[in-house]
């Protein structure tokens, strides 16, 4: 019998997945996206009851109030769930696994725990989706590689592997979390947008003309349907904030080393320059704190060695009554389109109204004319500097890693990807990764001195209190058009902490292009070339809170600041 090509491979894992929805699940059509360009909202709702609405509208603090108070039932939730992930896979292409019958049988014994006795946990009978590279027990982990398939990391699988588990998975089940589905991401994982040769291109629900980001795409999908409310992505250079900008969601990319990242799969394991994280996306910020703050109860620093000790400091959310924040609208490499210029006015104003204050990177001269409106200057070590050294980590290799693991089958990588190594060069030798890794450190230390030295403007007697920035030069990427990842790759470099949240829409009558617009370069000029009004109209806008190291409490506290002040705008 004939081998069969990884074409062929890819067709049965896309069937297989298929064939784990139920037979009255499935949709009679899939309309074209000239049909319906967003079937994020109420275009679903025609395929579920009454009563699914209910629950997959509530967000995750809502449901484990209800399940937690036995008003609903763990079987009732996760089947409404269950439903609205299947719907939004057949849209989007937005899962790689399907478990629900082991999913539903999780939330039977919790009923059956409650009726006993009492709720689990915290987050009892809340269904949680994952990212495709957290291992769950009898559920395969191919991280978007054909030749993954029917393995164990590319390896060939040995008994003891189907009961394994990522350490983050046993503690949400400790917590009483329902898990149900794992999510799609780019081969590679090194790509703001999610497509590979098993279930194709994840496209955003809001706008499928646009892609859904990555390398956490099919979480952002899934969440930005309503087929979850709350998952758990990766973060190496933005691929949790990326796909929940894209998909008007809140994301945490906190610090290395907060949460538990042992036991997942990776691309270029080994790497430590620059630590990829998980953390949570969500469609609200109480959800983000919600499962973070779970997560902590559960003492991940016993089980992973590399998690700090640092249990979740209530202290940390209480803010000042005048906060100041720091503005990036242009980082001196690749300027932001104009639904980004848009937010962050909108996100500057509404946060004056509520007496804090913006510092932005204008000329000195200007500062003190706007002293009035208290905007101060605001202008760190170079983000070129920043985006030179990140960029030299994806290159440590040369593409080994990824290109072995397309050789265990022969396929070709997507057309669509954009890989940010270049596989004829050579890799780095390791005096080369220590003097990048200097240079990190060098960089780091400057920005911390930089960030010290604006107490000296603030006039409240701290530095400034929180960085606000794009998440990238576009509300979404179309497809083929992400060249730069600067907006988030800096965050990373310096391990500091950022949430994701969502700003407003793009207004194809008011977002107009910018006339005689010069590119600074070729990346500018794609990402500059590559805006449409018309394409846009509708899409999400969204910007990142950034603050330092292990501020994750803090962060989480003014972005729900941020948020409600853009409500009362």
């Amino acid at each position: 019998m004939p081998t069969p090509t990884w074409q062929e491979l890819g067709a049965q894992k896309r069937a297989s997945i298929l064939a784990e929805i139920p037979k009255e699940w499935l949709l009679p059509s899939i309309p074209s996206v000239e049909e319906v360009k967003d079937v994020s909202g109420t275009y679903t709702h025609q395929f579920l009851s009454a009563r699914e609405i209910e629950i997959t509208e509530s967000d995750a603090e809502v449901i484990v109030e209800k399940t937690r108070g036995g008003v609903w039932s763990c079987v009732d939730v996760c089947k409404a769930f269950c439903h609205r992930a299947a719907i939004a896979h057949q849209l989007t292409n937005c899962l790689h696994e399907i478990f629900f019958t082991a999913a539903l049988h999780d939330a039977e014994l919790l009923d059956k725990n409650y009726a006993q006795s009492a709720p689990l946990g915290p987050l009892h009978g809340l269904p949680i989706s994952l990212k495709d590279q957290i291992h769950v027990r009898n559920v395969e982990t191919s991280m978007g590689y054909i030749g993954w398939l029917g393995t164990f990391e590319g390896k060939p699988r040995q008994p003891h592997h189907a009961d394994f588990e990522s350490e983050l998975v046993r503690e949400l089940r400790q917590l009483g979390a329902i898990l149900y589905v794992k999510t799609s991401v780019p081969h590679t994982l090194m790509c703001g947008q999610t497509v590979n040769n098993i279930i194709g291109f994840t496209e955003n629900p809001k706008n499928r003309y646009l892609t859904a980001g990555g390398s956490s795409g099919g979480e952002g999908a899934l969440i930005g349907a309503r087929g979850s409310v709350v998952g758990f992505g990766t973060d190496i250079g933005g691929s949790i904030r990326v796909p929940a900008a894209f998909n008007g969601l809140y994301g945490l990319r906190p610090s290395s080393g907060r949460l538990p990242y042992e036991g997942m799969a990776n691309s270029m394991d080994g790497q430590n320059t620059i630590l990829s994280v998980v953390g949570p996306l969500a469609t609200t910020v109480s959800a983000l704190r919600l499962v973070t703050k779970g997560l902590l109860s559960t003492e991940p620093w016993s089980h992973d060695p590399l998690v700090v000790e640092m249990p979740w400091r209530a202290e940390q959310e209480k803010l000042p009554e005048k906060l100041v924040f720091g503005v990036i609208r242009h980082d001196g490499v690749v300027g932001v389109t104009p639904p980004i210029k848009r937010a962050l006015e909108m996100t500057i104003s509404a946060l004056k109204k509520q007496g804090h204050e913006a510092s932005s990177p204008q000329p000195i001269k200007q500062a003190i004319a706007n002293d009035r409106q208290q905007v101060i200057e605001w202008t760190p070590p170079p983000h070129s500097t920043l985006h030179t050294i990140s960029s030299k980590v994806w290159s440590y290799d040369s593409g080994n890693d990824c290109n072995s693991a397309f050789a265990l089958s022969a396929e070709t990588p997507s057309p669509l990807m954009n890989p940010p190594y270049n596989p004829t060069d050579p890799e780095f030798t390791a005096s080369q990764i220590a003097e990048n890794n200097v240079a990190q450190r060098t960089i780091k230390k400057q920005y911390l001195e930089y960030w010290n030295s604006t107490v000296a403007l603030t006039g409240t007697g701290r530095p400034v209190d929180a960085v606000l920035s794009p998440a990238a030069p576009f509300p979404a990427a179309r497809p083929g058009a992400f060249p730069y990842y600067g907006y988030t790759s800096w965050v990373n470099l310096l391990d500091y902490t950022s949430v994701a949240f969502p700003v407003t829409q793009v207004d194809g009558g008011v977002d107009k292009v910018e006339e005689g617009y010069v590119p600074l370069n070729d990346d500018d000029k794609i990402c500059y070339e590559s805006y449409d009004p018309q394409i846009y109209d509708g899409a999400h806008v969204a910007l990142q809170i950034v603050g330092r190291r292990f501020q994750e409490e803090r962060m989480l506290a003014i972005a729900d600041v941020t948020s409600a002040a853009l409500k009362v705008l």
